[in-house]
């Protein structure tokens, strides 16, 4: 990965407030300053890092588990499992991250879907795409972290994601509409964060997190309207899509506003 390739300079303003204008409609608050101040501390660059890595890959595994329960037959579940096995291999297991194939003989197959419904198209095309842009952006941010010579050490998740999965209901297509929900408000606060962060740091890290606004924005967006379509298949779901949206707003904000002892990407007011 070479950042230097494009500067911040060269991401204009008027292009960052269109991307961040509906994230910040659908974030029920913004990211305290407290926050910021925390993250931007020289001594915190190695726990940002590490902690924005591990969240790339939450966020691709993710991406499976909603192929493997909502879209994919056997045979495409088969045809999935050893995607992101190297990646799982480095962060649990400590063992070097090794690819034996290219990213386009990894993604570029047809999987065979559950049905053939539009929805589940929709799912499988929209999942692809996430999954291989956030794979990239884990191999981006270690490369960060190597050529800084910081150690990749092990640290614990935040209460951010577990707190709000806890949140999903136990039956479908409601726990469907509510995991969707909850990866529309994760995607959509890394890219807030990406944004409000990026000046506070140097001008690789600047430059990078510039440069992953579009891919967050578009992951929010894809969330959100995957959510709205299979809430509006059910009439119940459809009622209640609005107030559920804002009810799973409501745990995001008190978890971003409330006070939290640790720092990670996605913590809290810090202590």
């Amino acid at each position: 990965m070479q950042t230097s390739e494009v500067s911040s300079s060269q991401i204009s303003l008027p292009r960052i407030k269109t991307l961040l204008e509906p994230i910040n409609n659908f974030l029920p608050c913004e990211t305290p300053d407290e926050w910021i101040t925390e993250a931007a501390k020289p001594e915190n660059l190695t726990v940002l890092l590490v902690d924005h890595c591990k969240c790339e890959l939450k966020a691709a595994q993710t991406g499976l588990l909603m192929m493997r329960r909502y879209a994919l037959s056997d045979q495409g579940i088969k045809q999935i499992e050893d995607w992101i096995k190297p990646y799982e291999n480095f962060v649990y297991y400590q063992q070097k991250l090794k690819l034996t194939k290219s990213k386009q003989e990894i993604f570029n197959i047809d999987l065979s879907p559950k049905d053939d419904d539009a929805l589940t198209q929709s799912i499988i095309k929209k999942m692809v795409a996430l999954v291989k842009e956030e794979l990239q952006h884990f191999e981006q941010v270690l490369d960060i972290i190597n050529s800084r010579s910081l150690d990749y050490v092990e640290i614990s998740a935040s209460r951010y994601a577990k707190s709000l999965i806890k949140k999903v209901r136990t039956y479908e297509p409601a726990a469907m509409i509510d995991k969707l929900i909850i990866g529309a408000y994760i995607e959509a606060r890394s890219c807030e964060r990406f944004a409000k962060l990026a000046p506070f740091l140097d001008e690789e890290l600047k430059t990078f997190y510039l440069r992953l606004l579009k891919s967050e924005a578009r992951h929010y967006e894809d969330y959100l309207s995957l959510a709205r379509t299979v809430a509006e298949s059910n009439p119940k779901e459809k009622k209640l899509f609005d107030s559920r949206v804002k009810e799973i707003g409501e745990l995001e904000a008190e978890l971003i506003l409330s006070a939290d002892n640790q720092f990670r990407f996605h913590s809290g007011m810090p202590t």
